[in-house]
């Protein structure tokens, strides 16, 4: 938790893909305080005709390089999120080649009774879990 999900266009080798994973994980790790341990992401590729990405009249460049990056997660600070917009654009750009204008960001919220991590127990109600983790 959080749940990261990350849309590129097809064409990636798979060390960039990984890499491309391995940054938003540290990332998230820092900006949100997650444990490293927390770590769900999906990445899906999609053909050129399956991803739109226009600019939101910013003017905008948008590149084959293009990354949106889905995060669910439970309630986060106004200032964790801009640092995880900052941070997760300049370490792309540094890690990955992917220029800032190419990086949108998303995030949901959700609350402790929306996730269960197995077994059928939503962990963060039954204790299981708490919000200080940090292992």
């Amino acid at each position: 938790m959080p749940l990261v999900k990350i849309h590129v266009f097809k064409g990636r080798s798979v060390d960039e893909l990984q890499t491309l994973l391995d940054v938003a994980h540290d990332v998230v790790v820092e900006a949100f305080g997650v444990p490293r341990r927390d770590r769900y992401q999906i990445l899906e590729e999609h053909e050129r005709s399956h991803l739109q990405v226009l600019d939101t009249g910013l003017g905008l460049d948008r590149s084959e390089r293009f990354v949106l990056v889905e995060i669910i997660s439970r309630v986060r600070s106004r200032t964790s999120k801009l640092v995880l917009y900052e941070t997760l654009a300049r370490s792309l750009r540094i890690k990955c080649g992917i220029e800032p204008s190419d990086v949108m960001v998303s995030i949901v919220e959700n609350s402790d009774e929306d996730w269960s991590f197995g077994m059928g127990r939503a962990q963060f109600m039954t204790g299981e879990l708490t919000a200080n983790r940090t292992d």
